[in-house]
C-alpha cells in the first residue's frame, strides 16, 4: 500500500475523485468528496485497502503509471505530447499534472511514457546513433506505415505489430529546443511459459507472448536518426526500415561516433571555471582512479571522503607518488617513478542555497575513460549543466558529436 499511499497523498482531492469515479471501482465505499481534504486522504487510504484484489491491483499499477512521470524527466516527457496545453500549464502538482493527462489524454500519456523510455536509455547499451540525409519528411500515410510495419513483422517474424509516430522536442544546451519525430515500435515476442498461481492458489504453468519495445527518432536538421533497441542487429535493421519506408532514403550505415572524454588534466590540480549565472558554489574531485602505464591488469582508486584533510591530488602525492608539482615525490618503495593515467574520476558540482534557503543541491558527475559517463541517468536539467561544464573543463572532448548538441 506504501505507493498507493503516496499517490493518494500527493495529488489533489478533486482529481483523485476524477480518477475514482471515472474508473468504475464497484468495490470502493462511498467516499463523501465534500469534505475537506485531510479529513478524505486517510478514509480514503482505507477505503481503497478494502477494495477487491483486482481493483486494487489496477490503481497500484495506475498510480505507479502515473508517479513515473511526476519527476522532472516525466514533467518533460508529458509537455512533448500533451496536447491542451492550455489546461496542463496551470494546474498545480506534478501528480496533479500527470494524472489529469493519464484521464484526459490518455493515448498522449502513452505518448509520454514512450518519449521517457526513449530518453532514459539513450547514450546507453542498447543505443545507436546513425548520420542520414537532412530535411526528410517523416512520411505518415497508411501506404509507408503499412510498408514500414510489414519489414518489422517479417524480420521478426511476428503477426503483431503496432507504430506510433508523433512530433516531439528535445531539450539542448543554452535552453534551445531540436525539433523531432519520434517512431515508436511495439512487437510480439515469441511465446514463453511462465509459473504462476491461479484463483484457487494453485500453481499452472500459462503461456505468455511477451512484448518488446523500440523506439527511434529523427531530427530533420542534423539528419539523425537515433535508436533504441535489444542489440546491434535490431538497430541497424530497424533504421533502415525507417530510412526506406518512413523517410524514401538509402541507408548507408554511418555511425555517429561514441562521445570521447578525456581525464588527463586532473592529473594535477585543476581549477574548475563556472558561470556566476548558474550559482555553483564549487568543485570538489571527490574519487579518481589511476592505472599505471604497462600494468593494464590492475588499478588503484583513491576517495577523497567527508571532512578530508588533504585534497584528492595530495593525497596521490601522497599515496602513490604523483608528482602533481614537479617535485618529485615518491614513495618509499618506489624505485622509479611510475606513469599514472586516469581512467575513472567522480566529482561534485555544488549549488549555492535557493531562495528558500536550506542546502544547495549538488550534483555528483562520474566519467570512465573512454566512453562512459553518468550524465544518461540525471534529469534534463542536470544534463545541461553537466554536458556544459563537462565541455567548458575539456573533459568532453569530441567534435563530432551531432544530433542535440549546440557548441
Amino acid at each position: 500500500m506504501t505507493a498507493i499511499t503516496a499517490f493518494l497523498r500527493k495529488t489533489p482531492i478533486t482529481r483523485l475523485k476524477d480518477y475514482f469515479t471515472a474508473g468504475g471501482f464497484t468495490s470502493l465505499p462511498p467516499i463523501d468528496w465534500a469534505k475537506p481534504e485531510p479529513e478524505v486522504v486517510e478514509p480514503l487510504v482505507k477505503a481503497v485497502d478494502g477494495m477487491s484484489e483486482e481493483e486494487k491491483q489496477r490503481v497500484i499499477l495506475d498510480a505507479g503509471r502515473v508517479a513515473a512521470l511526476a519527476d522532472e524527466a516525466g514533467q518533460n516527457a508529458l509537455q512533448n505530447v500533451v496536447l491542451n496545453r492550455a489546461v496542463f500549464d496551470t494546474l498545480e502538482g506534478a501528480n496533479n499534472r500527470s494524472l489529469w493527462v493519464f484521464l484526459k489524454e490518455p493515448d498522449r500519456f502513452r505518448l509520454a511514457e514512450e518519449v521517457r523510455y526513449n530518453d532514459e536509455r539513450r547514450r546507453g547499451r542498447s543505443w545507436n546513433g546513425f548520420e542520414v540525409e537532412k530535411e526528410c519528411t517523416v512520411r505518415r500515410d497508411p501506404i509507408s506505415i503499412a510498408a514500414f510495419t510489414k519489414a518489422i513483422r517479417d524480420r521478426f517474424e511476428t503477426p503483431h505489430v503496432h507504430v506510433d509516430i508523433f512530433d516531439r522536442h528535445r531539450i539542448i544546451l543554452d535552453d534551445q529546443e531540436c525539433d523531432l519525430v519520434q517512431v515508436a515500435v511495439y512487437r510480439e515476442g515469441r511465446p514463453e511459459d511462465m509459473l504462476g498461481f491461479d484463483a484457487k492458489s494453485k500453481l499452472l504453468r500459462r503461456i505468455v507472448k511477451p512484448v518488446f519495445e523500440a523506439a527511434l527518432t529523427y531530427e530533420a536538421e542534423t539528419g539523425v536518426i537515433e535508436v533504441v533497441a535489444n542489440t546491434l542487429e535490431d538497430r541497424k535493421d530497424l533504421t533502415a526500415f525507417m530510412a526506406r519506408d518512413l523517410l524514401g532514403i538509402d541507408f548507408k550505415e554511418k555511425h555517429i561516433p561514441w562521445r570521447e572524454y578525456d581525464l588527463s588534466m586532473l592529473l594535477k590540480p585543476f581549477d574548475f571555471p563556472t558561470d556566476p549565472e548558474d550559482g555553483i558554489m564549487g568543485v570538489t574531485v571527490k574519487e579518481l582512479r589511476f592505472m599505471e602505464l604497462g600494468e593494464r591488469g590492475e588499478r588503484i582508486t583513491l576517495e577523497s571522503m567527508s571532512g578530508a584533510e588533504r585534497s584528492i591530488w595530495e593525497m596521490a602525492e601522497k599515496r602513490i607518488g604523483l608528482d602533481i608539482g614537479g617535485s618529485g615525490h615518491l614513495l618509499p618503495v618506489a624505485t622509479e617513478a611510475p606513469e599514472w593515467v586516469i581512467t575513472r574520476a567522480r566529482f561534485t558540482i555544488k549549488f549555492h542555497p535557493g531562495p528558500e534557503g536550506g542546502r544547495g543541491k549538488s550534483l555528483t558527475l562520474t566519467v570512465t575513460m573512454p566512453h562512459g559517463c553518468n550524465l544518461k541517468d540525471m534529469t534534463p536539467h542536470e544534463r545541461l549543466i553537466g554536458e556544459k561544464y563537462l565541455r567548458r573543463w575539456g573533459i568532453l572532448t569530441d567534435t563530432a558529436d551531432i544530433g542535440d548538441l549546440v557548441d
